[in-house]
């Protein structure tokens, strides 16, 4: 069984240590034969960088490297090319300014070239370095640049924006150096995990083609079911093995837990850091979230109060406006990897929910303990015990952790945003609910439905502010909400609920068969 190769973001150290490498090169080829200026955006911990280090050694010829791999054949070896590589991730740019990380990153890479850049700013010396490297060679440059991103996006929260208008402002600037180098360039690719609007950073780069969403390399980064099965034989075997179950039912959990990643519509692919640490310890919990909490991301939930999550529809031109002046949450959340594509219509809208179970999971326990005020530890056990009290159909046990929900919340903010935040709790803890047991919440005209189905019971609930929890239980009653359940041969169960905003918890409750 080869090692798993996590966290590991160079292909000569994977190739010569004997880790497992998913074969991609297939892909690379059709890039660099195919255009010239490329952008690609992914979530963290998805193979980025591992992806331009591999494309690095094509040009630069190490053929070595791709021994058995598909471009091994399909390459012309003798051609190379000079590359520069550049990636923010390593710049060092909060430690000593970003105008100061890159004239170092320039002078670094000049120096492995055995060149003394003449210019003083990083912009000239950048066009220098480009110039340079092409009549040293007598090839055109390859320019690899990695986490473009990441001076702008570890500033986002409020009080440091300044910041990120500043670097987006120093980006911008350096950026547009590489139109006028354009005849010294055989190759670009930028990654990152944002895909702001070009406007706002790729102004002057109106040829770069952004292959994010395109259908061709929606399987480049990530792992496919096919690539799972054929890769990690072993592992799956083990896997069998320690569960004590046939092979469809465990690839069916996997799939369940930690697939589901998607960008055109139609590839479905696996996090890659997710789907190794699984193999690592084969236990089936949270890897991925718990490299990087979305504290900013539930900041602004907070903010705006939004907490309809899970199945956003929008139209593709939400893709394409991503600014520092307009952050739009569901395009932020796509971006990020907390949502993905579900469907795609042929009239071009998409439909965008969370990829998988982890995530899932783990978001919901980040949402509710924002909302709640609570610490997230503390979301999934509350919503645990709900499921086991609806199965056990305690409704009093459901009315106390529910009540559970807002005991955090500051009397003054709740008082505010009263019907905000009931709204919003309940929705969340409801459709977190479906990750232990059925549950579907609708909304409408101001209020809130739940159906929480188990196997012996479907409870349909009705839930009122500052009104009374028997006129809920009449509404499911008069508006005969259990007819379409009779054939399910379950016991079903009406639950009138009231919530008072002023003592900010329930204050009566109605329950009958239906």
């Amino acid at each position: 069984m080869k090692k798993l190769p996590i966290g590991i973001q160079t292909l000569s150290e994977i190739i010569d240590g004997g880790y497992v490498y998913i074969d991609k090169t297939q892909y690379i080829h059709r890039l660099i034969n195919e255009g010239k200026y490329f952008f690609l955006s992914r979530p963290r911990r998805f193979g980025k960088s591992l992806l331009l280090d591999t494309i690095k050694h094509v040009y630069l010829g190490n053929k070595r490297l791709f021994e058995g791999l598909w471009i091994e054949e399909n390459h012309n070896w003798e051609e190379t090319n000079p590359v520069i590589h550049l990636s923010f991730a390593s710049m060092g740019y909060k430690e000593q300014g970003l105008v100061q990380a890159l004239n170092n990153a320039m002078d670094e890479q000049a120096k492995q070239e055995g060149l003394v850049l003449e210019a003083t700013t990083y912009g000239q010396k950048f066009k220098e370095l480009i110039r340079r490297l092409h009549e040293k060679h007598g090839r055109k440059v390859v320019l690899l640049i990695d986490e473009y991103d990441k001076p702008i996006i570890d500033y986002l929260e409020k009080e440091k924006r300044p910041t990120a208008y500043e670097h987006r402002d120093l980006l911008k600037s350096f950026y547009s150096i590489i139109k006028d180098s354009d005849p010294h360039i055989e190759f670009l690719l930028i990654t990152g995990v944002s895909k702001f609007s070009r406007v706002s950073v790729f102004s002057d780069l109106n040829n770069l083609r952004d292959i994010t969403l395109d259908r061709p390399y929606a399987g480049m980064l990530g792992y496919t079911q096919e690539e799972l099965e054929a890769y990690f034989l072993e592992n799956i075997q083990k896997l069998m093995a320690q569960e004590g179950e046939g092979r469809d039912v465990v690839l069916a959990k996997v799939k369940e837990w930690y697939n589901g990643y998607n960008w055109d519509g139609r590839t479905k692919v696996y996090n890659p850091f997710s789907i190794l640490s699984f193999f690592q310890t084969y236990e089936f919990r949270n890897y991925w979230f718990a490299t990087g909490t979305p504290t900013f991301l539930v900041d602004l939930c907070k903010e705006q109060f939004f907490y309809k999550v899970d199945d956003v529809e929008v139209s593709a031109s939400i893709f394409d406006s991503y600014t520092l002046d307009r952050m739009d949450l569901r395009s932020l959340l796509f971006q990020t990897g907390y949502l993905t594509i579900q469907e795609k219509s042929e009239f071009g809208f998409f439909k965008l929910s969370f990829p998988n179970r982890e995530v899932r999971e783990s978001m919901y326990d980040y949402l509710l303990g924002g909302f709640r005020h609570g610490h997230p530890a503390d979301s999934g056990p509350l919503v645990g015990y709900m499921a086991h009290a609806f199965q056990k159909n305690d409704i009093p046990k459901v009315v106390e952790l529910i009540n559970g929900l807002f005991k955090d919340i500051p009397s003054h903010l709740f008082i505010a945003n009263s019907e905000k935040y009931y709204h919003s709790l309940v929705h969340l803890t409801f459709r977190y609910l479906g990750v232990y047991i059925e549950s579907e919440v609708h909304t409408n005209s101001g209020r809130m439905d739940a159906v929480v189905k188990t196997e012996e019971y479907i409870h349909i609930l009705e839930f009122k502010l500052n009104k009374s929890a028997e006129e809920g239980l009449n509404q499911i009653r008069e508006k005969d909400y259990a007819a379409k359940y009779r054939q399910a041969g379950k016991t079903i169960v009406g639950v009138g609920i009231n919530f008072d905003a002023e003592k900010k918890e329930i204050d009566g409750w109605e329950v009958g068969q239906l």
